[in-house]
């Protein structure tokens, strides 16, 4: 009798949650009573909606007590409350304040309504809200067709940015200006995501006026200006957190290792390795090499204007330690920034932009067979962290390494030293007719140090640079054609030093012009002169005095008569010319049409 009671109240219970769900369907039209195909509807705190028909119409199951969002391009999105309602019509009303928002779109300006294109932008506010330290970072999510996804999880990693999938071979990276200025996406390091005023991202041919570097589209990013006739306005704002891992594996307790161990051993036919398999925990080595981490960020500016005149003043650190290896895995940065622009007349122009960024960063090995992580997952549960007061050598498989000693031998350090900025003149001929004149410039030192000590993480292990525990020099043979020597090979270290300088050089003239209040025409003519070089020299020196980090330099080494010791350099440049063209005519802002016209020439094509 119980069991039939029972299963009544689940019988009933389960009706009573089927019966809140309903069917409710409606029509969505436009200010005109048009009907609005292609509407989204979700319900709200959920993944779940659907779209209009080509008529309007739409269905969808929903809760009595749901919410529902409508939004379309170009319309105020609206939230209704279902209410226990079968049918919800609706009339949405056009969002004028979106259409006529401000977009840039290379080499000038145009609002959303008169764009021909696939666009995106991201405001300051929706950056801001994200608190991460790279720009890329705060994009993840926020721009449709736009795809991010993080090379490393190390401080300071770079992302790989994807705008509408792949291209069918080459370079699939998007080309990256700052206030006109190119970047790499390594590049955008520097910037200080409280330093961005908007991102405008360029899909399709409307990337075209940049020629064959825009293939996989454009990312334009705008820093912060000042405002005319505004007060000096000074502002603070800081963050500190602490940092750890959201999830890790759920891998083997030692007792769990040993029992399936032996199983796979009693199957082979072979003794059993553990003739005790209570075991316990053992070391949960996720747990030794996670910890929890520090990420702060303060940022000062000094913003305002007068009536001829805007300025916009920055200062700024950041600072982040890694969740694994702690100040092993480190990224540091130190910002200033200058965004100054002028009326030198009533006709001409002047904007200034510059930043310095000081970048001071560590890392680990990661990534693939030897990294810290693989070394940790892999590790036995059943090895201790420690035996007999050294760091355990985990011998029973050659090609993993404690992990907590591979960090604790890790040392390196990349410097860098950056300078970007912009010069541009604006004289406007007329109140149809403006010349533009600019020049853009990156240099940057990059300084890498890296010790590579005597070490012995146990026999036959890959990564020993030390002959034995005693951390003896590994004794190496040079010289065979001619009978050879035998050398100790000792603690190393390299240094080297990069130096990058790029610049760009562009000429435009914009036309904007509209005939009996009906026909607008625009047109944008230009040319474009760019050069990137580099030069590079690098160094490793073998037997560094007491095996010791504080020796570490390359002019201390006392590798004998220099052998073993190697040096080298690199460097490189290219050069792209080009002319482009752009024209656009709407009428009465409702038919559009536009074209692009760019010739490059380039180095690369030689």
């Amino acid at each position: 009798m119980k069991h039939i009671l029972t299963l009544a109240v689940l019988f009933i219970f389960s009706f009573v949650s089927i019966a809140q769900e309903s069917n409710l369907s409606g029509k969505i039209t436009d200010e005109n009573d048009e009907p609005l195909p292609g509407v989204n509807i979700m319900i709200v705190g959920t993944s779940s909606g659907t779209t209009t028909d080509l008529d309007g119409n739409y269905k969808l199951s929903v809760s009595n007590d749901a919410v529902l969002k409508f939004s379309f391009i170009g319309y105020t999105s609206v939230e209704e409350n279902v209410n226990g309602r079968s049918t919800i019509n609706l009339k949405m009303e056009p969002d004028f304040g979106s259409l006529s928002e401000v977009v840039v779109v290379g080499y000038g300006t145009s609002t959303k309504k008169e764009l021909t294109g696939a666009t995106s932008k991201v405001n300051a506010e929706k950056i801001a809200e994200r608190k991460v330290p790279r720009l890329d970072q705060a994009l993840q999510g926020a721009v449709s067709g736009v795809n991010i996804s993080t090379n490393s999880g190390s401080p300071g990693g770079t992302s790989n940015i994807r705008i509408r999938g792949i291209s069918t071979n080459g370079d699939n990276n998007p080309l990256i200006l700052v206030d006109g200025v190119i970047y790499d996406q390594a590049g955008l390091n520097a910037l200080n995501p409280n330093d961005i005023e908007s991102v405008n991202i360029l899909k399709d041919a409307t990337a075209g006026i940049y020629g064959v570097r825009a293939a996989n589209g454009v990312v334009l990013i705008e820093t912060k200006q000042g405002k005319k006739n505004n007060k000096p306005t000074l502002s603070f704002d800081s963050y500190y957190g602490i940092q750890q891992t959201a999830r890790k594996l759920d891998l083997l307790n030692a007792r769990e290792f040993a029992v399936i161990k032996n199983e796979a051993f009693s199957a082979n036919g072979q003794s059993l390795p553990f003739a005790n398999t209570q075991l316990g925990e053992g070391t949960n080595w996720q747990d030794e090499v996670f910890g929890e981490a520090p990420i702060q960020n303060y940022n000062l500016s000094l913003t305002g204007g007068t009536e001829n005149s805007t300025y916009n003043i920055g200062a700024s650190y950041f600072g982040q330690q890694g969740i694994v290896g702690g100040d092993k895995a480190n990224f540091e940065r130190y910002n200033g920034r200058l965004n100054f622009t002028t009326d030198l007349s009533d006709n001409l122009r002047l904007t200034n932009v510059l930043l310095f960024t000081h970048e001071i960063s560590s890392g680990l090995p990661e990534n693939g067979i030897g990294s810290v992580l693989f070394n940790t997952i892999n590790a036995y549960p059943t090895e201790a962290v420690r035996t007999d007061g050294r760091y355990s050598y985990l011998e029973e498989v050659s090609d993993i390494i404690n992990p907590l000693a591979q960090m604790e031998n890790s040392y390196n350090e990349t410097l860098v030293n950056k300078i970007t900025g912009k010069q541009e003149l604006a004289y406007d001929i007329n109140e149809h007719l403006t010349i533009n004149g600019r020049v853009g410039y990156n240099y940057s030192i990059v300084d890498f140090k890296g010790f590579n000590p005597l070490v012995w993480y146990g026999p036959g292990k890959f990564a020993n640079t030390a002959a034995n525990a005693n951390l003896d020099p590994v004794i190496v043979q040079v010289g065979e054609e001619e009978g050879g020597i035998e050398l100790e090979r000792g603690a190393s270290v390299t240094e080297s030093r990069t130096t990058y300088l790029d610049y760009i050089l562009e000429g435009f003239i914009n036309y904007e012009r509209k005939f009996n209040d009906i026909h607008t025409v625009k047109g944008t003519f230009g040319i474009s002169y760019n050069e990137e070089s580099f030069s590079g020299l690098n160094g490793t020196a073998f037997n560094i005095p007491n095996n010791d980090l504080e020796l570490a330099d390359i002019k201390t080494n006392l590798a004998a008569n220099g052998y073993l010791n190697n040096v080298g350099s690199d460097q490189g440049f290219q050069r792209i010319s080009s002319q482009f063209l752009r024209a656009e005519y709407d009428y009465q802002k409702r038919y559009l049409i536009s074209g692009i016209l760019r010739r490059d020439g380039s180095t690369r094509f030689g």
